[in-house]
């Protein structure tokens, strides 16, 4: 009996409201840097804490920061019915529609952009922190535009009756199999244009939705109804999940889309981290300055820490 009531009482469902997961998120920074050239690597790896452990920070902010959970994603059918449409340069864009209708609908790519060159920046000077700091927010944001349901105002299935499809595709995925993936991706290449290239990774990952929310649409039709969830307990608590079985099902549906886009995740975050370096000059990575972080600003990363673990997110869930 008192295991019925704890089951009734604290079973809660496994959704997880940032995005690719922070599993997934910390994974993919991490492999990227075994993309990078000998003259990069050995800093990126000394620094390989940072680098994993910051790769959520943007996630984080949307607690405390009314401007950061647009950064994240681009409904397309929000600003045209053809992504095509879109103006591809920031001030263009913004002439379009306003800075109001900007943050309702996203800027993922220009926010891609704007971290870009503020790594480039930070390589100029030298500036160590900056660097890992800017490294690992450009890998969150790159590591978003992979997810197709970042390209859409039914980034949760909430208007296709799949609420919950967002953290199915991006977190229970990678976290029961990316185990078993291949994340051999290769070396990273230069890019010589930096917004076009994160249109690019938009545009492809918006070009997946559909088969992300048809396969799933189909799978729950076929699947039986019984065997779709499973529980499991977490510090005392029960919670409801996407079984294993049904999780491979997708999966396979998908012919293994979660981990291909993970691999370009891979790839292209290190391919833009090695831009930027040779957009600086190509620095040597070595006794770079050590700036200390700014009282301010350890003030402020605190605070964001505190509200992340408030659990009061600003703005939308995914």
């Amino acid at each position: 009996m008192k295991r019925l009531a704890k089951l009734i009482l604290l079973i809660i469902p496994l959704i997880l409201c940032t995005s690719w997961g922070f599993f997934a998120h910390r994974r993919i920074n991490q492999l990227a840097i075994f993309t990078l050239p000998t003259e990069m690597v050995t800093f990126y790896k000394t620094a390989n804490k940072y680098i994993i452990e910051h790769a959520v920070d943007p996630d984080k902010r949307r607690y405390i920061d009314t401007l950061e959970a647009p950064r994240h994603y681009l409904d397309v059918e929000n600003y045209e019915e053809n992504i095509d449409s879109i103006p591809e340069k920031f001030n263009d864009a913004l002439a379009k529609y306003g800075q109001k209708k900007l943050n309702e609908s996203g800027i993922v790519p220009w926010q891609i952009q704007r971290t870009y060159y503020s790594l480039v920046k930070a390589f100029k000077t030298h500036d160590s922190l900056r660097i890992l700091k800017y490294s690992a927010d450009l890998g969150h944001y790159i590591g978003d535009a992979h997810v197709p349901l970042h390209t859409t105002h039914n980034h949760n299935g909430q208007l296709t009756n799949q609420h919950g499809i967002h953290a199915f595709w991006e977190s229970r995925i990678p976290e029961l199999f990316a185990g078993k993936y291949n994340f051999v991706v290769g070396k990273a290449v230069y890019i010589d244009d930096p917004l076009k290239a994160a249109w690019k990774i938009v545009k492809h990952s918006h070009s997946l939705l559909d088969s992300v929310l048809v396969f799933e649409a189909t799978l729950n039709k076929s699947f039986p109804s019984d065997q779709k969830y499973s529980f499991s307990e977490r510090n005392n608590v029960v919670l409801k999940q996407y079984s294993e079985a049904y999780s491979k099902a997708y999966q396979d549906k998908m012919n293994g889309m979660v981990e291909k886009q993970m691999r370009a995740s891979i790839l292209s975050i290190g391919s833009f981290w090695f831009s930027a370096w040779v957009d600086a000059g190509q620095p040597t990575l070595k006794n770079l300055i050590k700036t200390e972080i700014d009282p301010e600003e350890k003030k402020w990363m605190e605070k964001t820490e505190q509200k992340y673990k408030e659990g009061n997110i600003i703005g939308r869930e995914n």
